[in-house]
């Protein structure tokens, strides 16, 4: 009872070494990437974020909602990477081999994170299934609010301001206190006769307590103005002398709009797997009722068809000359058919056109009902494919395990790009391209745990150098023989 006990003390031991030695590169490696790929998404929607004059509090909601989305790319790539670090990390210092000279397999050494491997591919489902859509809902919403926000209020001097519609504004100079300004031009779009004006020498700028409202008070200027009827040349133009001007602006339309989500919930990304299914159930069904109207318009353009065979046998049976027609109704026949053909070549071209529609939205929605599953499971497939590869590496830290796990997330990632391509120009079906990546990488992970647990040489260069020896020789002995 002692030894079993002590055994049980000493698996219970190795399973925290485990655990331990994987949390820490894990959480290192997770939030580095998901760094690393928040700077990405930052870097692609800079512009639209630049010179918009947006808070703090919208940026980060910006980049809160954008990271959601990122857990499915981030997850798979800290299993791998950490994986291959811990088990290189444990055999560079030879522990591996001390924990399978004392009858503990690899499989059963690697049970503790087998088991975080499937809690963490069960996390990367419940982000995917619940957390993506409504990030992704949020963001979008967000998105085009910001998208379609006029750059923030700043006048410069010399440089025309346009992003107030209809007027353009100009300003030679401003003084330090940033409310003085002279030579002010303002050209205002207000008739359809010609773009009126006002001119001034100086004037103060003030704007609103609620940032809505932009004012000028203008000093020793004109204003000009063309009125009449545009579509007559005898129009009035008007030069209008002030010494004292004010002009408000409305800024309203610089401000960014609060849209809200509702637009955009019923989106294939946006939905959850079991609301997928139903709406590819319903939209299977919307197709079956596009074929069922594109028949009846069919029969309602040929109602010919749906004459009995008797009055068919009857008139092949008739007489050819009982065919003819007079030549005066000819051409009133051969008009109701050219007609005829048109309107059966509409309906058969507005039956395809919904029908290709209809398909690709059934696709889009199977394809995001697989995605959810496949990245999950790929986490788990990854993890088989680093654990293995750090125990047959035996290197430590982040040199060679990090590139050996960079070729295979991009090998991943490659096998997940072109699987949706294929989907999407209808090479394979949603169920074979977004599984591609697991279908190639699930033999290889096999493979691989294999080979570890028989303690292979996979990555050994002494053994490919005594290999290249042997087949060296054997090549000589031959050809002294020939």
């Amino acid at each position: 009872m002692g030894g079993k006990s002590a055994r049980v003390c000493m698996i219970k031991k190795l399973d925290l070494l485990i655990l331990k030695a994987f949390s820490g590169p894990f959480i290192i490696t997770f939030f580095i990437t998901t760094f690393v790929l928040m700077m990405q998404i930052l870097w692609k929607y800079i512009d639209d974020l630049v010179g918009k004059g947006l808070d703090f509090i919208t940026i980060g909601q910006f980049l809160w909602y954008a990271s959601a989305s990122l857990l499915t790319l981030a997850m798979p790539i800290a299993i791998l990477i950490s994986s291959i670090m811990t088990f290189g990390n444990l055999g560079e210092s030879f522990e591996l081999v001390a924990i399978k000279s004392s009858g503990i397999s690899l499989l059963r050494f690697m049970r503790p994170l087998i088991f975080v491997a499937l809690f963490l591919s069960f996390v990367t489902f419940l982000f995917a299934n619940y957390v993506i859509p409504y990030s992704s809902l949020k963001f979008r919403a967000l998105y085009g609010d910001i998208y379609f926000k006029k750059p923030a209020f700043d006048l410069k001097e010399g440089v025309f301001f346009t992003h107030i519609p209809n007027y353009a504004i100009k300003i030679g100079k401003k003084d330090p206190d940033g409310k003085t300004i002279h030579d002010v031009i303002i050209f205002e779009q207000g008739g359809t006769v010609q773009d009126n004006s006002i001119t001034a020498q100086k004037g103060t700028m003030t704007i609103s307590p609620d940032k809505n409202f932009l004012e000028f008070n203008l000093e020793n200027g004109y204003r000009y103005q063309e009125r009449g009827n545009p579509y007559d040349s005898s129009t009035e133009f008007v030069r209008l002398k002030f010494s004292h001007f004010k002009k408000l602006f409305d800024l309203s339309v610089l401000q960014k709009q609060n849209t809200s989500d509702s637009s955009f919930r019923n989106s294939y990304q946006m939905l959850s797997a079991k609301q997928l299914n139903k709406r590819i159930d319903s939209l299977r069904k919307q197709n079956d009722s596009l074929v069922i109207a594109g028949n009846r318009d069919y029969n309602f353009q040929m109602h010919y068809r749906k004459e009995p065979d008797s009055i068919w046998n009857l008139a092949a049976r008739a007489p050819i000359d009982s065919l003819q027609f007079p030549d005066s109704l000819l051409a009133s026949i051969n008009n109701i058919s050219i007609s005829k053909i048109k309107a059966i070549q509409n309906i058969q071209q507005n039956h395809l056109e919904a029908e290709k529609i209809r398909v690709a939205d059934i696709r889009g929605h199977e394809v995001e009902f697989h995605r959810k599953f496949s990245l999950s499971l790929a986490c788990f497939i990854l993890f088989f494919i680093g654990a293995p590869l750090g125990s047959i590496i035996r290197k430590g830290g982040i040199g060679m395990p990090l590139v050996v796990a960079i070729i295979f997330f991009l090998l991943f990632h490659l096998l997940n790009v072109f699987g949706d391509k294929f989907v999407k120009e209808n090479l394979l079906p949603p169920y074979i391209g977004i599984w591609l990546a697991v279908i190639v990488l699930t033999p290889i992970g096999i493979f691989l745990t294999y080979k570890a647990m028989h303690d292979s040489q996979l990555f050994n260069k002494e053994f490919y150098y005594r290999l290249f020896s042997k087949i060296k020789i054997l090549v000589k002995s031959r050809q002294t023989i020939s």
